[in-house]
């Protein structure tokens, strides 16, 4: 396997521990001698082993006869190693003790307290550090891992992203004031996958008074998701999902913006903001909004129920982009 191969594997590793780290960062690491992976890690939840521990502890595992096993060794990582004592051991002393001789991490550590430092530390205890220079894809992928944690360790305030979907009339709710099933299966698996991967899914109160969403991840359950509701007057349905499923825990506030910073002051570092369109005018009037992301489904509403809009039976043409706009031809099934 090559170098780029363990990074990929890493960013792999990482990808398990989003939604769960909070408020620190998904880090995924390898540990590999002699052209072979000997341990592999990620850092689980906050509190519990980092990723750089968790592999050694797993190559140790795997060859408990091996005294001598990580000396020669090289540990990939995606995240600079952390040098300060937390919650946790620093890993620099953790990678030290292991008798690791080399460190190649993707992305420098955004936490001041941390940033730069691990190569310093290293270096006097004669283990080489540096910084992966290879592929933009994967130095792109580790980023990405971590802009959350990024935001809040800079801002102390969560990444926000709004999600939403809308028909190609510009409607987000029928007639009846449903937004139930604009999109597709395809459009709400995906959301489900985003679900798996965020601290909290954010609403407004018309959300839960008209479509009595469960805001949880169906296919692979999120037990560390929180549901959050923005409410200015706080009457909700007391019989809605969200307060009666018995899972996960659900926030109410009276204002967005309070929303957001008292989030963030909890240590939650990613919203999704999936329903709402006076949540999202809300978050975005505040300079809120980090992402958005729009569903626009090939669908045309009216004053119709969804159930009985029109919807586009094929899309004519691929979309292609105009100065920054998307466009698409989508022919109407009126049969």
């Amino acid at each position: 396997m090559c170098e780029d191969c363990y990074i990929q594997r890493a960013i792999e590793l990482a990808e398990r521990g989003l939604g769960h780290t909070r408020p620190n960062p998904a880090v995924g690491a390898v540990i590999v001698k002699n052209g072979a992976i000997i341990g592999e890690g990620w850092h689980k939840k906050a509190g519990g082993d980092h990723a750089e521990v968790a592999a050694i502890k797993n190559a140790r595992k795997r060859n408990m006869s091996e005294s001598s096993l990580l000396s020669g060794a090289t540990i990939y990582v995606t995240l600079e190693p952390c040098s300060k004592v937390g919650r946790v051991g620093a890993c620099t002393d953790a990678i030290a003790a292991a008798g690791i001789s080399r460190v190649v991490y993707v992305i420098s550590d955004p936490n001041p307290a941390n940033r730069g430092k691990a190569r310093r530390v290293l270096k006097k205890r004669g283990i080489v550090c540096e910084q992966y220079k290879g592929k933009k894809t994967l130095i792109n992928e580790c980023e990405d891992l971590i802009k959350c944690f990024r935001k809040h360790v800079l801002t102390g305030l969560p990444y926000v992203t709004v999600k939403i979907a809308m028909s190609l009339d510009g409607r987000i709710c029928d007639s009846t004031g449903s937004a139930n099933w604009i999109s597709n299966s395809s459009s709400r698996r995906l959301t489900n996958r985003m679900r798996e991967k965020v601290d909290a899914i954010m609403v407004g109160a018309e959300t839960v008074r008209k479509d009595d969403p469960s805001l949880l991840a169906r296919v692979r359950p999120n037990k560390d998701l929180v549901r959050v509701v923005v409410s200015r007057s706080g009457r909700l349905p007391k019989s809605a999902q969200i307060f009666t499923d018995g899972k996960n825990a659900t926030y109410v506030f009276n204002d967005a913006e309070k929303a957001v910073v008292e989030l963030g002051k909890m240590g939650f570092t990613s919203i999704l903001c999936e329903g709402g369109l006076s949540l999202a005018r809300s978050l975005a009037e505040e300079n809120l909004v980090d992402e958005w992301l729009t569903v626009l489904a090939p669908v045309v509403i009216g004053n119709r129920p969804i159930s009985k809009s029109l919807r586009a039976s094929a899309i004519s043409e691929k979309c292609f982009p105009v100065e920054g706009d998307m466009f698409f031809r989508a022919r109407l099934d009126r049969v």
